[in-house]
């Protein structure tokens, strides 16, 4: 099956269900892969400083469907006593979701990126307006993305879930 490379006029219809929010996974998708071939040049010296949250006093924010990619990819972790994002592995230097990232942490605003002078601060605002346009269809009421940590302890404290 081809892949779609969704464009901006299906933004257009609002979306509602399961169905929708497998769409919406699928587009989040590919705005990462095109967020990871817009940093393709770069590198990142993969310390997993930036996922030390307590210490740097930054997180990532993030929309509903990049939220629902995490807590799809494997069950919650324990919160970290350390601070940390709690997908960060018990080492403190690789992340656990690592495909399913958020977007923010795909983005590198680390000041140790290596790679061309010039990053591509143009295809980001465009990519993460799409990202915003796509968690609005499936959920209109969120006027903005939040922090993973804000949405992890609404999950974290909520009795457990059934599985179906």
């Amino acid at each position: 099956m081809a892949r779609r490379d969704w464009d901006d006029a299906d933004d257009e219809t609002p979306a509602s269900g399961t169905r929708a929010l497998e769409r919406a996974l699928q587009e989040t998708r590919t705005v990462y892969r095109q967020a990871d071939e817009a940093y393709a040049p770069y590198s990142c010296p993969a310390s997993g400083e930036c996922c030390q949250l307590a210490v740097t006093k930054r997180q990532p924010w993030l929309w509903l469907p990049e939220w629902e990619l995490l807590k799809r990819s494997k069950p919650l972790p324990s919160p970290r006593a350390d601070g940390a994002c709690p997908y960060l592995d018990a080492a403190g230097l690789r992340c656990t979701v690592y495909a399913d990232r958020p977007f923010g942490c795909r983005t590198f605003f680390c000041q140790r990126i290596q790679g061309p002078v010039r990053q591509p601060s143009d295809e980001v605002s465009k990519l993460l307006l799409r990202l915003e346009r796509i968690s609005q269809r499936v959920m209109p009421s969120l006027q903005g993305p939040r922090p993973l940590l804000e949405w992890y302890a609404g999950v974290s404290t909520a009795p457990a879930r059934e599985e179906r």
